[in-house]
């Protein structure tokens, strides 16, 4: 068996560059040498230096001006040894944002967290606008209310309804998403050094907050049915704060699993034992049938806080997310909410008021989770075809979380692919401490019909056997 594929070019001259300039060879605000000029120093294509400034750029290193090149940064960050603070521990979640946030038609990117564009073509914004100016044009000038907009919370009572939570819309506070939900709960419930309790693997942006928090995170492994029930006890049962524990019931990130219905219930049997707090990311809803079991549906707000969000149903452009909580704590967060960010984009949840109003947006879900089973059936089936393992094996996700015989941690596989212009999410992304090795890969089921991924997967492979 040949060994695992080692630093691409790209990223063995990215480090190569930056290393230079870390020793001086090229000083600060110096002018880098041209591209066809590194092409021909190195003896490679000049897209792939190409490649190489734009890692360059992202990592703050170098900086492109029009017409002039590329030049060294008049402060190059320090290295990776002098880094402290709290901004530096929760380093380790930008490179998939900066994946996620590229345009990049000239790769395919497996690892990405949205679905593919055209799912969501028949939701066209651009026809809303009038209609949104008709609900009030006067109040599109002023900040709202720090709730945010009452239809629109209106709204949500019934759809939380067809899950069956039962709220009032004092018990609802519209957000930028649901990454703004977790900011405005985190700042109200963590402080430095407090215990917070995750799946593991699990979402990498919230890891990122707790870190810049300052909090002590401790994961609570995933398994294909939902959380481990025995380190979950574990942890909730030592001495001191009762921690938050924060979970994804349904179509979990990374992992794709569900919670069992049987263990909602002992999650919850724990909660009310220790007198602990969850909260419950439901970001993919719409993409799962509304009467799949929730533990917000069986603990109706009690002890839980039920966060929502549309950016993967609707557009991840238009930002708008909620927390459906018990009352009192929905005006503590809502009073945070407007302290640190004055109000949420009331233009915004009145589009969004004007979509759900209008019968197009059922049959859109719907059109959603049919899309979304093919594409779940069909990727399942294609990546045991390549040989890979998966977790577990869904009707509906938009990820699978699998991994590859031969390589015990999915980094080197990443950069591998990457030389195929395949983006990959490896696992140690998706785990409290990333620099662990983890075999497991995130994969986006919209893209995996892609024939370039099955194609570098095949030769990858030919030359392991």
């Amino acid at each position: 068996m040949a060994p695992a594929p080692t630093l691409t070019l790209t990223r063995t001259l990215v480090e190569l560059i930056r290393r230079q300039i870390t020793e001086g060879a090229y000083a600060p605000g110096s002018r880098l040498p041209s591209i066809r000029a590194l092409a021909d120093q190195h003896g490679c294509a000049k897209n792939t230096i190409v490649n190489v400034f734009e890692e360059l750029t992202a990592q703050g290193v170098v900086e492109p001006r029009r017409g002039s090149g590329f030049f060294v940064c008049a402060t190059p960050p320090r290295p990776k040894e002098e880094e402290e603070g709290s901004l530096s521990r929760a380093m380790d979640v930008v490179w998939l944002m900066r994946e996620q946030l590229k345009h990049d038609p000239g790769h395919l990117r497996l690892g990405d967290g949205f679905p593919p564009v055209e799912w969501l073509h028949d939701v066209r914004l651009d026809k809303f606008h009038q209609k949104v100016v008709r609900t009030g044009m006067g109040a599109l000038f002023g900040y709202g209310s720090r709730f945010g907009y009452l239809p629109l919370r209106q709204h949500l009572v019934q759809k939380l309804a067809q899950h069956g939570i039962e709220a009032a819309t004092s018990q609802i506070v519209l957000t930028h998403g649901a990454n703004q939900a977790l900011d405005i709960v985190i700042r109200n419930f963590i402080r430095p050094g407090d215990r917070v309790l995750v799946d593991e693997p699990g979402y990498y942006m919230l890891y990122g907050k707790l870190k810049l928090s300052g909090a002590r995170i401790i994961g609570i492994p995933r398994h294909a049915d939902g959380p481990d029930l025995e380190v979950l006890e574990r942890e909730l049962k030592r001495p001191g704060k009762a921690p938050l524990f924060f979970t994804q019931s349904l179509a979990h990130n990374p992992t794709a699993s569900d919670t069992a219905p049987h263990k909602a219930h002992q999650i919850l049997q724990l909660a009310d034992r220790y007198d602990a707090l969850i909260v419950e990311n439901d970001a993919f809803a719409d993409f799962k049938p509304a009467t799949a079991p929730r533990i917000a549906t069986l603990d109706q707000l009690r002890r839980t806080l039920y966060i929502g969000s549309f950016s993967k149903s609707v557009s991840a452009a238009l930002r708008v997310g909620f927390i459906a909580c018990h009352r009192d704590l929905a005006s503590d967060l809502a009073d945070i909410k407007m302290l640190v960010h004055m109000s949420s984009s009331e233009y915004c949840e009145r589009t969004l008021d004007v979509i759900l109003s209008d019968g197009h947006f059922s049959r859109h879900t719907a059109r959603l989770r049919d899309r979304l089973q093919q594409a779940t059936d069909a990727a399942c089936r294609q990546l045991q075809q390549l040989g890979a393992e998966l977790f577990c094996a869904p009707q509906q996700s938009m990820y699978l979380w699998a991994r590859f015989p031969g390589f015990a941690d999915a980094k080197p596989l990443a950069q591998a692919l990457l030389a195929h212009h395949v983006v990959l999410a490896p696992g140690s992304i998706f785990h409290v401490e990333p620099e662990q090795a983890v075999p497991w890969s995130r994969f986006n089921v919209g893209l995996l019909s892609d024939p370039r991924f099955a194609a570098a997967m095949a030769g990858l492979l030919d030359r392991q056997a």
